[in-house]
Formats: structure tokens, sequence, C-alpha cells
């Protein structure tokens, strides 16, 4: 009998063990007033090379905002350059900025990486972090 819970508590052990799970985004949730600064932070999947941020409001869909390789923004043409910013310091994570925020700026924000290797790009998404502007 003892074997056998000694085996169930090992086996409990190992399956909470934390795994790669995906593409890290904190916070979830953010509220804040007008005017005000949010930045949004995303962990990609480690190995990783490329990150992209996306917005998504009921209204207007998903929206490409802004991608980057190896550290470097590579594609930035869905930035609203003059409040929002994003950054890639290192390959461990990634920021996006929103300046003097809008309530227009509440949405979803997405973050999705790709191992960046060929032509095409296989996105993971992060879970998102959802924007609300009081």
């Amino acid at each position: 009998m003892a074997p056998r819970l000694l085996f169930c508590l090992v086996l409990c052990f190992l399956r909470a063990e934390p795994t790669n799970a995906g593409v890290i985004q904190t916070p979830r949730h953010k509220v804040t007033g007008k005017g005000q600064e949010a930045t949004l932070w995303c962990e990609p999947i480690s190995g990783h090379s490329a990150v992209f941020w996306y917005r998504q409001t009921i209204v207007q869909g998903l929206e490409f905002l802004t991608y980057f390789r190896n550290q470097a923004p590579i594609d930035d043409s869905g930035m609203p350059k003059e409040r929002f910013s994003a950054q890639m310091p290192n390959q461990s994570h990634s920021t996006l900025k929103i300046q003097s925020t809008q309530p227009q700026d509440s949405a979803v924000y997405l973050c999705a990486s790709s191992l960046s290797t060929g032509v095409s790009y296989e996105q993971y998404f992060g879970p998102g972090t959802r924007l609300t502007v009081l």
C-alpha cells in the first residue's frame, strides 16, 4: 500500500511541475484612467526569435501593430506611432507602451512568438491583456 501511495504522490508532483506552456503576458487585465501610461509585457516562448503585437476590438477585429525579429523592429506599420511604442530589449521579453491612454485604446492586446525560420511564421499566441481605459 505504501509504495502505491508514494508512486501516486510522485506522479502528482511530476505533473505539477511548471512547463513551457507558451507565451506569457502580464498583466492579464489592466484598468487605467484617461491620459495615463500603460505598459504591457510579453515573454515569448524560449528559443523563439520573432515577437508580434496585435490589438483586438469588437469593431475592428484583429489588427497587426508591430513585429520584431532577433530583437530588431521589422515592421511597425500598424502602430499608432504618436502614442504607442514597442521594444524588445532582449530575447526574453518585449513591451508595448501606450502614452496618454484614450478610451478608444480599450482592447485586448495580444502577443505572439515564432521560431522565425523559413518563409512563413507559425505564431503562438499569449492569453492577451485586456486594457480598459476609463
